[in-house]
C-alpha cells in the first residue's frame, strides 16, 4: 500500500459546509443548486489550495525542507495560501510572481498586500511571459549554498501530491451527500491548473460514484484543458494505484466563459458575481469562481441540466481579488 494518501497536515477543522442556494435556484429556474464552501477552508482567507497544501507541506516536512518556494500571478490565491501554510508550520516562503499586462504595482492591494503582511521572505517578479520554473530552481540553489533546503511547489499546487487534496474532498462530498440523502448529479468547478478537477474525478472514481465533474476553464481552450486534466488524473491514479479505467470521457471542460484570457474580466462574470451576492450574500471572485459561476448560469439557461438534477458548485475562494477591481462593481456616477 502506498501510504501517501495518509500523510497529511490538517489546516481545517471538520468539513466545509454545503449550503442550498434556494434563491439563486429560483432566480435561474433550473436545477437545485448547492454550494460547497471551500472558501471557508483553513489558512488565511481560505480557498481550494488549502486542501492541496495539506499533502504538499506534509511531503515538504517529510523531506526536511525549511523553505517553500512557489509561483503564480501577482494576485495568486495559491501563493497567499502557500505562504500562510509556511507561517503555520514555521517554514520560510519565497514567491516567484509574473508581472500583469498592466505592469507591476508594488503597492497593489488584494493578495499582493497579504504576501507582505504574512511575511514572504523574498518576492521575485518576472515578465508575464517568463518561465517561472528556472527562477524557482535558482532560488532553491541559492538556499542550498546557505545550507538550507527548499521544497518547490508548482503553479496552483497541481501535481500528483497536491491533487490528493481533492480526492479527499470528493470523499467528503460523498459523505455529506449520504448524511443528507442528497446525491449530487454534477459538481461544477473552476478549472485552471487542473489539480482540483483531476482530484475530484479521481476521488469519485475511487468511491464508485456516478457524480459527473464539469470544469469551467479560466485560461485555456477546451482541448488543451481537457488534455491537461486527463494527464494529471492518469499520473495521480498511477501514483496511488487506483484500479479504474481512465478514459477521456471522464473529463468535461467548458471553455466559452474564459473571455479574452486569464484574469481578464467578462460581462458574464460580473453578472454572475452580482447575482450570487444579491441572491445569496456570498462573495465570488473575478478570476475563478466568477467565471465558473458564469459557466454554470450559462449552462442552466441553455438547458444543460434537468429540472430535477442536483448541481453542486465548488466555491474555490479568491475573494481578496474583488478588492483590486472595484470599478467593475461600483456604479459610475452619471
Amino acid at each position: 500500500m502506498n501510504p501517501i494518501r495518509y500523510e497529511r497536515r490538517r489546516y481545517t477543522t471538520g468539513q466545509t459546509p454545503i449550503e442550498k442556494l434556494e434563491r439563486l435556484s429560483q432566480a435561474l429556474g433550473g436545477p437545485t443548486i448547492s454550494i460547497k464552501r471551500d472558501d471557508q477552508l483553513g489558512l488565511t482567507v481560505g480557498g481550494n489550495k488549502t486542501r492541496k497544501l495539506e499533502y504538499l507541506v506534509a511531503d515538504a516536512l517529510k523531506q526536511g525542507a525549511d523553505t517553500l518556494i512557489t509561483c503564480g500571478a501577482v494576485q495568486s490565491n495559491h501563493c497567499r495560501l502557500t505562504l500562510a501554510a509556511a507561517v503555520r508550520d514555521g517554514l520560510k516562503c519565497q514567491l516567484v510572481l509574473t508581472e500583469p499586462a498592466t505592469g507591476y504595482e508594488p503597492q497593489a492591494s488584494g493578495n499582493h498586500l497579504l504576501f507582505h503582511l504574512l511575511g514572504a521572505e523574498k518576492i521575485e517578479v518576472i515578465p508575464a511571459d517568463g518561465d517561472m520554473q528556472p527562477v524557482m530552481e535558482k532560488l532553491a540553489q541559492e538556499l542550498a549554498s546557505e545550507g538550507r533546503k527548499a521544497y518547490l511547489i508548482p503553479v496552483g499546487g497541481s501535481n500528483e501530491i497536491g491533487t490528493l487534496g481533492y480526492m479527499a474532498c470528493a470523499e467528503e462530498i460523498e459523505q455529506q451527500a449520504w448524511e443528507t440523502g442528497t446525491p449530487y448529479d454534477y459538481v461544477v468547478t473552476a478549472s485552471g491548473s487542473a489539480g482540483t478537477q483531476a482530484g475530484l474525478v479521481a476521488g469519485f472514481l475511487a468511491r464508485h460514484s456516478s457524480t459527473q465533474v464539469i470544469g469551467v476553464n479560466v485560461s485555456r481552450d477546451r482541448t488543451t484543458q481537457e488534455a491537461k486534466v486527463l494527464d494529471l488524473l492518469r499520473s495521480t491514479a498511477e501514483m496511488i494505484g487506483l484500479q479504474s479505467e481512465i478514459g477521456a470521457e471522464l473529463i468535461s471542460c467548458e471553455d466559452r466563459y474564459v473571455g479574452p484570457g486569464y484574469a481578464i474580466p467578462t460581462e458574464e462574470m460580473v453578472e454572475a458575481v452580482k447575482l450570487v451576492a444579491q441572491t445569496e450574500g456570498i462573495l465570488l471572485d473575478p478570476v475563478y469562481t466568477g467565471k465558473a459561476m458564469a459557466g454554470l448560469i450559462g449552462m442552466i439557461r441553455e438547458g444543460r441540466f434537468a429540472k430535477e438534477d442536483h448541481v453542486l458548485f465548488l466555491h474555490t475562494g479568491g475573494s481578496p481579488a474583488l478588492y483590486t477591481v472595484p470599478e467593475l462593481f461600483i456604479p459610475k456616477e452619471s
